[in-house]
């Protein structure tokens, strides 16, 4: 299948980093689910390189008891929920070994270019854009 989308482990994991725990027990719950994301996600790192269908229930299981927990941290608890609705697209690999299961080399592909744009503030014309494609492009190829 063309186009099959799946979602990147390393920016899920950036949204319970993100949080600004006020307190130790907010901390020590932040940090845990932290470890617990990774540990998964180590997993399923394994899992893509060596497939084993008796596995995929277990990691599911793994998925649903992290993303499903109450802790002292209501706000890691709804980050954690929300992560939860997109079950599915993190959990593709599971059926599709093939998938990556981050999105951090397609990003750095594009990253110069966006830079560049911002720095920039965009062309004026379609013969600037095909220039500043073009450069982009050699740039690439020759790194």
């Amino acid at each position: 299948m063309i186009l099959l989308h799946a979602l990147c482990w390393v920016h899920a994991e950036r949204l319970v980093h993100q949080l600004i725990p006020l307190n130790d027990h907010k901390l020590a719950d932040q940090a845990r689910g932290r470890g617990e994301i990774r540990d998964l996600y180590a997993d399923l790192k394994a899992y893509r390189r060596n497939p084993d269908p008796a596995l995929r229930p277990i990691l599911e299981e793994r998925f649903d008891a992290i993303f499903n927990q109450r802790t002292s941290y209501t706000t890691l608890d709804g980050t954690l929920k929300r992560l939860h609705t997109h079950k599915s697209e993190l959990l593709r690999v599971l059926g599709r070994p093939d998938l990556v299961l981050h999105t951090s080399g397609s990003e750095g592909d594009i990253r110069g270019y966006v830079k560049c744009r911002k720095i920039s503030g965009g062309t004026r014309s379609d013969l600037g854009k095909d220039w500043r494609d073009g450069f982009a492009s050699l740039k690439k190829t020759c790194r």
